[in-house]
């Protein structure tokens, strides 16, 4: 194998790389983007669930009178 062989194969290496290296970035910027979301879904479904118990206890107490 030759000098350019080995160098060629090194600069496709260091391609191959960078190209790793930008699709990790954009999974992690993905995965911190999902991460938000299911925040803000948890934090909605949070609120649904406080607010159909708050009706739940309104429509007991109507019953009660």
């Amino acid at each position: 194998m030759s000098i350019q062989e080995l160098e060629q194969k090194i600069d496709d290496l260091i391609e191959v790389c960078d190209s790793l290296e930008k699709k990790h970035a954009v999974l992690e910027a993905d995965k911190d983007s999902w991460r938000e979301e299911r925040k803000r879904l948890l934090e909605k479904n949070e609120m649904a669930k406080n607010k159909v118990e708050a009706m739940i206890m309104r429509l007991k107490s109507l019953d009660q009178d």
